[in-house]
């Protein structure tokens, strides 16, 4: 696939935040750009929601400290 030289920098910046090759963070947004195509009316929140739990992953809410 040939992407363009900006996006290829955009995706390369993104990969070194969020720790993943170049080729994992492109396959990342390119199935987050499909699914939020295919259910617009969900928000990015419910779909990586919806996403984690088909995985079966369950975040528990960060509990404030009283410092």
């Amino acid at each position: 696939m040939n992407i363009d030289d900006d996006l290829h920098d955009q995706v390369r910046r993104a990969s070194k935040v969020s720790f993943r090759s170049i080729n994992a963070q492109a396959a990342y947004w390119i199935k987050v750009g499909m699914l939020c195509e295919t259910n617009p009316t969900l928000s990015f929140a419910e779909i990586i929601e919806r996403e984690l739990s088909s995985a079966g992953f369950s975040a528990q809410p960060l509990a404030l400290s009283e410092a």
